[in-house]
Protein backbone atom coordinates (compact mmCIF):
# COMPACT_ATOMS: atom_id res chain seq x y z
CA UNK A 1 0.00 0.00 0.00
CA UNK A 2 3.04 2.24 0.47
CA UNK A 3 4.05 1.93 -2.93
CA UNK A 4 -0.04 3.22 -3.61
CA UNK A 5 0.05 6.37 -1.59
CA UNK A 6 3.54 7.30 -1.78
CA UNK A 7 4.41 6.51 -5.18
CA UNK A 8 1.07 6.33 -7.64
CA UNK A 9 -0.80 9.29 -6.47
CA UNK A 10 2.23 11.74 -6.11
CA UNK A 11 3.44 10.56 -9.72
CA UNK A 12 -0.09 11.20 -10.89
CA UNK A 13 -0.61 14.24 -9.47
CA UNK A 14 3.10 15.63 -10.57
CA UNK A 15 1.71 14.72 -14.27
CA UNK A 16 -1.83 16.25 -13.85
CA UNK A 17 0.32 19.63 -12.63
CA UNK A 18 3.35 19.18 -14.89
CA UNK A 19 0.66 18.64 -18.11
CA UNK A 20 -0.92 21.73 -16.78
CA UNK A 21 2.59 23.79 -16.67
CA UNK A 22 3.69 22.50 -20.26
CA UNK A 23 0.21 23.68 -21.80
CA UNK A 24 0.76 26.90 -20.33
CA UNK A 25 4.35 26.99 -21.62
CA UNK A 26 4.03 25.41 -25.01
CA UNK A 27 0.84 27.33 -26.23
CA UNK A 28 -2.87 26.33 -26.05
CA UNK A 29 -3.72 23.76 -28.17
CA UNK A 30 -5.77 21.07 -28.52
CA UNK A 31 -3.54 18.43 -28.26
CA UNK A 32 -2.18 20.22 -24.33
CA UNK A 33 -5.81 19.66 -23.30
CA UNK A 34 -6.07 16.31 -24.33
CA UNK A 35 -2.97 15.70 -21.86
CA UNK A 36 -4.18 17.09 -19.62
CA UNK A 37 -7.65 15.98 -19.43
CA UNK A 38 -5.90 12.40 -19.63
CA UNK A 39 -3.75 12.72 -16.96
CA UNK A 40 -7.11 14.57 -15.04
CA UNK A 41 -8.45 11.31 -15.68
CA UNK A 42 -5.30 9.10 -14.71
CA UNK A 43 -5.30 10.34 -11.57
CA UNK A 44 -9.39 10.34 -10.75
CA UNK A 45 -9.02 6.26 -11.59
CA UNK A 46 -6.40 6.08 -8.96
CA UNK A 47 -8.47 7.88 -6.51
CA UNK A 48 -12.15 5.92 -7.30
CA UNK A 49 -9.93 2.48 -7.25
CA UNK A 50 -9.16 3.71 -4.07
CA UNK A 51 -12.67 4.51 -2.77
CA UNK A 52 -13.84 1.76 -4.03
CA UNK A 53 -11.94 -0.92 -2.61
CA UNK A 54 -12.14 0.65 0.82
CA UNK A 55 -16.49 0.92 0.53
CA UNK A 56 -16.29 -2.92 -0.14
CA UNK A 57 -14.02 -3.41 2.96
CA UNK A 58 -16.17 -1.55 4.98
CA UNK A 59 -19.03 -3.29 3.54
CA UNK A 60 -17.23 -6.98 4.35
CA UNK A 61 -16.24 -5.43 7.75
CA UNK A 62 -19.95 -4.65 8.61
CA UNK A 63 -21.18 -7.71 7.87
CA UNK A 64 -18.17 -9.90 9.39
CA UNK A 65 -18.92 -7.53 12.97
CA UNK A 66 -22.37 -8.74 12.60
CA UNK A 67 -22.14 -11.89 12.47
CA UNK A 68 -19.92 -11.94 15.45
CA UNK A 69 -22.49 -9.78 17.19
CA UNK A 70 -24.87 -12.58 16.78
CA UNK A 71 -22.43 -15.56 17.89
CA UNK A 72 -20.96 -12.62 20.95
CA UNK A 73 -23.42 -10.52 22.01
CA UNK A 74 -26.25 -10.96 25.05
CA UNK A 75 -29.68 -10.86 23.51
CA UNK A 76 -30.34 -7.53 24.21
CA UNK A 77 -27.97 -5.94 23.01
CA UNK A 78 -28.28 -8.21 19.42
CA UNK A 79 -32.06 -6.59 19.70
CA UNK A 80 -29.98 -3.15 19.71
CA UNK A 81 -27.32 -4.23 16.96
CA UNK A 82 -28.78 -2.38 13.91
CA UNK A 83 -28.51 1.40 15.88
CA UNK A 84 -24.72 0.73 14.96
CA UNK A 85 -23.03 3.25 12.38
CA UNK A 86 -20.41 2.18 10.38
CA UNK A 87 -18.14 3.88 11.46
CA UNK A 88 -18.90 2.65 15.03
CA UNK A 89 -18.62 -1.31 13.54
CA UNK A 90 -15.30 -0.18 11.77
CA UNK A 91 -13.74 0.81 15.24
CA UNK A 92 -15.33 -2.05 17.43
CA UNK A 93 -13.64 -4.77 15.13
CA UNK A 94 -10.83 -4.09 17.29
CA UNK A 95 -12.25 -4.96 20.66
CA UNK A 96 -11.61 -8.52 21.99
CA UNK A 97 -14.52 -10.94 21.71
CA UNK A 98 -14.47 -10.90 25.54
CA UNK A 99 -14.33 -7.01 25.92
CA UNK A 100 -16.80 -6.71 23.10
CA UNK A 101 -20.49 -6.59 25.15
CA UNK A 102 -19.49 -4.15 27.49
CA UNK A 103 -18.21 -1.59 25.05
CA UNK A 104 -21.08 -2.21 22.47
CA UNK A 105 -23.17 -1.23 25.40
CA UNK A 106 -21.21 1.63 26.44
CA UNK A 107 -21.24 3.04 22.39
CA UNK A 108 -25.07 2.75 22.36
CA UNK A 109 -25.51 4.02 25.80
CA UNK A 110 -23.06 6.89 26.08
CA UNK A 111 -23.73 7.43 22.12
CA UNK A 112 -19.69 7.42 21.45
CA UNK A 113 -19.77 8.57 17.49
CA UNK A 114 -16.34 8.73 16.70
CA UNK A 115 -13.75 5.75 15.94
CA UNK A 116 -11.20 7.76 18.04
CA UNK A 117 -13.35 7.51 20.80
CA UNK A 118 -13.82 4.46 20.86
CA UNK A 119 -10.50 2.64 20.36
CA UNK A 120 -9.55 4.54 23.01
CA UNK A 121 -11.80 2.19 25.48
CA UNK A 122 -10.39 -0.76 23.91
CA UNK A 123 -8.22 -2.61 26.35
CA UNK A 124 -7.36 -5.93 24.16
CA UNK A 125 -6.82 -5.16 20.91
CA UNK A 126 -7.64 -7.72 17.93
CA UNK A 127 -4.94 -5.93 14.77
CA UNK A 128 -6.29 -6.29 11.44
CA UNK A 129 -3.46 -7.00 9.30
CA UNK A 130 -5.87 -7.58 6.13
CA UNK A 131 -6.55 -3.67 5.79
CA UNK A 132 -6.84 -2.97 2.15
Amino acid sequence: MAAYHGFVFPVLGLNFVWSIIRWGRMGFTADGFVQILTAAALFLLAAYARIFALTVQNRVIRLEERLRYERILPEDLKARAGEFGTGQMIALRFASDAELPGLARRVLDDKLKTGKEIKQLIQNWRPDYLRA
